[in-house]
C-alpha cells in the first residue's frame, strides 16, 4: 500500500520540483545582474526553501540536529557523508546565514535549471575529476575565497553517493587542500542519515515517509592539530553516527 501511494506523490513531487527550478532560474540571473551577490543569495535561499519543501510532499520529516554553536565571522568547512542529491537543498537552507558553497563536479555546472546557474554564480567550486591540476587549482582558489569572506565550504569526501547508506572510503585530498588554503577555518563534521532511502526504488517511485537527519558534530579549529589527526577524527565522528 505504501509503495502504491508513493507513485502519485512522486509525480506531484517531480512536478513541483521541476516548476521551482524552471521559475527560479531566470529570477536568479536577473537578481545577479541587478543586485550582484547579495540579491542572488536571497533568490538562492528561496530556491532551496521551496526545493526542500518539495520533499514534504513525500511525507518527509527533516531534522537538523545541532547542539553546538557554530563559530561566527570565520570560514567553516562542513565535511559530510553523501547519500543522494537530496542531501544538498536542506544544507543550503539550514546553513543559509553561513553562506554555504559546495565542492561539486563540473558536470553539474551546465544544463540543470537553477542548479547550474547557482553553482556558477554563487561561488561554489566546480572540479574536473579527470584533471587533477584543474581540481587542485579550483580548490585552492575556493579555500582562499571562503577564507577572505568567512563563508562556508561543504565537501563530500566520498566523492560518489552511497546507494545503501554505508559510507564509502573518504578521500583526504580535497579537505587537505581546503584546510591549507583557509587556515583560520573550523571544520564541522556532519552525519547524514536516510537520504539514500529516497532512491530505494531507483527514483520512481521515490520512497515516502523518510526521516532525513543531519547530525552536527563539534566544530574543530583546523589549525589545532595535524591534518592526519584531524582527518581521522572527522571521519570517525561522521561514520560512527551513520545508521544503516
Amino acid at each position: 500500500m505504501k509503495k502504491i501511494l508513493a507513485y502519485p506523490l512522486t509525480i506531484l513531487y517531480y512536478l513541483f520540483f521541476g516548476l521551482v527550478l524552471v521559475v527560479l532560474h531566470p529570477i536568479q540571473w536577473i537578481a545577479f545582474k541587478l543586485g550582484g551577490y547579495k540579491w542572488h543569495k536571497i533568490t538562492v535561499d528561496w530556491l532551496n526553501f521551496f526545493v526542500t519543501g518539495c520533499l514534504y510532499i513525500l511525507g518527509t520529516k527533516i531534522s537538523f540536529n545541532n547542539k553546538y554553536k557554530l563559530p561566527k565571522n570565520v570560514p567553516l568547512i562542513v565535511v559530510s557523508n553523501h547519500q543522494s542529491m537530496n542531501d544538498i537543498p536542506p544544507y543550503f537552507w539550514f546553513l543559509r546565514k553561513y553562506h554555504p558553497k559546495f565542492v561539486s563536479k563540473k558536470e553539474l555546472g551546465k544544463g540543470i535549471p537553477s542548479v547550474s546557474i547557482n553553482l556558477r554564480l554563487g561561488g561554489s567550486c566546480l572540479i574536473d575529476r579527470k584533471d587533477s591540476k584543474q581540481s587542485l587549482r579550483a580548490i585552492i582558489n575556493f579555500g582562499k575565497y571562503i577564507e577572505k569572506n568567512n563563508y562556508t565550504a561543504v565537501i563530500f569526501p566520498e566523492g560518489t553517493r552511497s546507494r545503501d547508506g554505508v559510507p564509502k572510503r573518504f578521500s583526504e585530498n580535497g579537505l587537505k587542500v581546503l584546510v591549507k588554503s583557509a587556515p583560520s577555518a573550523y571544520v564541522v563534521p556532519v552525519t547524514i542519515n536516510n537520504s539514500w532511502k529516497f532512491l530505494k526504488y531507483g527514483g520512481f517511485p521515490m520512497e515516502i515517509g523518510v526521516h532525513l537527519t543531519y547530525d552536527v558534530h563539534k566544530p574543530i579549529k583546523a589549525s589545532s592539530m595535524e591534518f592526519e589527526k584531524l582527518f581521522k577524527k572527522v571521519v570517525t565522528e561522521i561514520k560512527s553516527a551513520v545508521v544503516v
